[in-house]
Formats: structure tokens, sequence, C-alpha cells
């Protein structure tokens, strides 16, 4: 199969990177994205997102006239779809409207010898309803749910292992399944691949693709599931949590995961409901840990609520409007602007809504608050010596600023286990 333009369908947190790579090798790459202004910071050589050495490999690329961005699909040898597939007004219908339209919008555009690859983190049989929608797009091609190996498209499941901050080295380095809906169409996937990845490429059928995917989170969520009910009774027993975790992991057959205010992101905060949604009557544990993951975020809100009544009750003289609570951090993990799901963003919404005094949000990350804390209490500030003084300072995010910092406040409640550890 010869390459000579591919076309990523999402510019995202994932698209973006993936394109910029393959660019990277010389090869004509066409990003494809709804939003305007995306496409037309891309093309101006920028970023829209903040990733690790992105900014300098997407400048150079489109410099040299081997990326650019567009609203509209264009004929290519290969087609990424990597778009979001968020949940559909509740967390048990996965909306898989935006691989829909990425499918209908490319449609039109496949031709003989084309290779379809989704790599969006998706429900088990996702991949085979692409082949069923672009068949019934395009009648005059064959397909490979109808034809197997003899068809003339090819498509297949990949997922991507990728952590936030280190999404260009992991895009290369990192083992990656490859799910072809036939074995000549993970054949053609996996040279495709081949032109950046280092790792490992396993082979495997798209259903299993796409439940490893959806386990390796789940796995995961259930596991930090664990380490937060554990920081809850430890509170209530006055045990330090983190003190706990590092004599238990002593052990040489325990590992348990750093407890925090929740879980976020577009992956582990959402996968296992997937799984859910087909086997509502037998995920039981990964529904239970996704339950104890988001009851998490009431219980810091609670937490705040109360250690702010006890400090009003020893000193009387203060006034509750009068108190500032401090907000460190609103993404869903350090050092990154990401905040899809992100626990410390609702967190930080509902201390606001509740507190009818100022919330100051610290976020080295980002430069406007989301609409979502549109709130006339709440201000953005950049952290500094000079005003990291409030009344109750609360970490949410272990960004980098945040840590070996002597913050000032009557009160800290710390959520990552970095301040004062001993002296909560």
């Amino acid at each position: 199969m010869k390459i000579n333009k591919i076309s990523i369908i999402g510019l995202g947190y994932i698209g973006l990177p993936t394109a910029a790579i393959f660019a990277s090798k010389k090869i004509k790459v066409v990003g494809v994205d709804i939003n305007e202004k995306i496409v037309n910071t891309i093309n101006q050589g920028k970023i829209h997102i903040v990733e690790n050495d992105l900014d300098s490999l997407v400048h150079k690329v489109v410099k040299h006239g081997f990326l650019r961005a567009t609203t509209i699909p264009e004929p290519a040898d290969v087609f990424f779809i990597t778009v979001p597939t968020p949940f559909k007004g509740n967390k048990f219908k996965p909306d898989l409207s935006f691989i829909m339209s990425a499918c209908k919008s490319i449609s039109s555009k496949l031709k003989v010898g084309n290779l379809v690859v989704l790599e969006s983190t998706s429900p088990v049989g996702t991949t085979e309803k692409i082949s069923n929608w672009l068949a019934k797009a395009r009648p005059d091609l064959t397909f490979p749910h109808t034809h197997g190996v003899k068809s003339n498209i090819r498509i297949a499941y990949c997922p991507e292992r990728v952590l936030p901050g280190k999404i260009l080295y992991e895009l290369v380095h990192n083992d990656r399944i490859v799910g072809g809906m036939t074995s000549k169409c993970s054949d053609v996937t996996s040279k495709v691949y081949k032109l950046f990845v280092k790792g490992k490429l396993d082979y495997t059928n798209p259903r299993t693709a796409e439940m490893s995917k959806l386990t390796e989170n789940s796995f995961r969520d259930v596991n930090i599931a664990f380490a937060n009910e554990l920081s809850i009774i430890c509170d209530k027993l006055d045990i330090n949590v983190w003190d706990l975790v590092k004599i238990a992991n002593l052990h040489p057959r325990v590992n348990i995961l750093q407890p925090g205010p929740g879980v976020g992101g577009h992956c582990i905060a959402i996968d296992p409901w997937f799984i859910v949604n087909k086997n509502t009557a037998d995920a039981r544990l990964i529904r239970l840990a996704r339950q104890i993951n988001d009851q998490k975020l009431n219980w810091v809100v609670n937490k705040v609520k109360f250690e702010v009544a006890n400090y009003l009750k020893k000193n009387p003289t203060r006034k509750i409007q009068n108190l500032t609570i401090g907000c460190f951090g609103i993404t869903y993990k350090p050092n990154i602007d990401d905040l899809r799901e992100s626990p410390a963003l609702t967190i930080t919404k509902k201390i606001a809504k509740q507190h009818p005094g100022k919330v100051i949000v610290f976020e080295p990350n980002i430069k406007v608050l989301p609409k979502i804390l549109n709130n006339k209490n709440l201000y953005l500030k950049t952290f500094n010596k000079k005003n990291s003084s409030v009344d109750v300072a609360v970490l949410l995010v272990d960004h980098k600023q945040f840590k070996n910092i002597n913050v000032l406040a009557n009160k800290k409640i710390d959520t990552r286990g970095v301040w004062n550890k001993h002296n909560q």
C-alpha cells in the first residue's frame, strides 16, 4: 500500500499529535476539524492545547508544508478517526454521533484501497458499526463485514495508550493493539503505524481491541476507587492516608495507588461506563468503583464546608462572607491544560456556589476561567508568594508550581498529599 496522503479527522489531544508525528516523517497530512478557530490556529503553525514539545513540532511540519488543517475532508489513502465519544444525556448511553458524523464526512471521499482506522475510545462493536455505516453510504465499494479479506476498503480499531504531557513520546514508544476486521486489515494498519511506532504491535480482532481499551482504564479506576475509599476511612480514623499507603506498599505484592479528589480525563472517568452500559447486571464492581470515585468529589466539598464551619466556630469574630477560599488547580491532572471530566473543576464550581465569600482559583495552565465557573465571587489569579494568602487552601491538582511552597492559610485541605503531610 502506497501512502501519499493521510487524513486525521479530529484535531484534539490525540488527533493533532498523531498528525504532527506522521507529518514529521515527510508524509502529507491533512487534519480535519469542525472548529474553524482550531483549523486557523494550526495553519499558522500554532497549537490550541498544552502538550510538551508539540508546539515546535507543529510549527516545523506546517512551515515545511507537510501538515495543514481544513474543515472539509479530502481524498486520502488513510483516514484516522480521533473524535470524542461523550455521553448522551447520562452516563449509561455513549454518544457515537461524532463518529457517525466523521464517517459521513469521509464516505464520499473513499476510494478502492483506502484504510479507515478508528482511534476514539468506543463501546464494543463500534468498529463493526463503522463498516456498516460506510457500506450504506458507499454501495459501490466493498467492506470487511460483508466481503472479508476480499473487501476493497480496510477497517481497523487501534486505541492509543498515552499520558498527557508525554503524548509525543508515548505515541512513538508505547506498544499498540491493532484490531483489524480481517487479517488483511491488520496487516495494512500495521504497516501504516510502523511509519513511526517503535513499540510492539499486537494483533487482535476489533471487539477485543475495543474491550481492551475499556478494560485497561476500568482496571485503573477500580484501583483508584480503593485508594479513595481508604482516604475517607483514614480521615475518620485520624490517620494520614499517604503515610499508610507508603507503608502498605512496602509489601512485595501490594501496590496501592494514590488517592485524590476523584477521577478525571476523557478515559478513566468515562470508559468504565461503556462496559456498564453493555453489561448492566454483571459489571457490579466496575459500576461501584465509578460511583465511589464520583462521590469523592462531594466528600471533598463537604470537607471544605466542615472546615470552614469549624474555623468560624473557633473564631466567632470572623464572618463567612469575609473568608477567602483558594482552590489550587482545576485541570484533571498535573501540568496540563485539559479540563475534560476534571473533578477539581467540578469541586471548585460547587465550592463557589455554596460559599458566600471570595473563591480564588490558582491555575498556572490556563489564562481564562471556563464558562462553567461563571460565578461573581470566583477569580483566577497567577500563583506567587505575594498573593498566596487565603483563609482556606484546597489543593486539588498537584501542579509542579504548588509543590515545596509555603501557602499561607488558616486551614489547608490537601487532596493530593503534597502539603504538610503530617500536619493536616
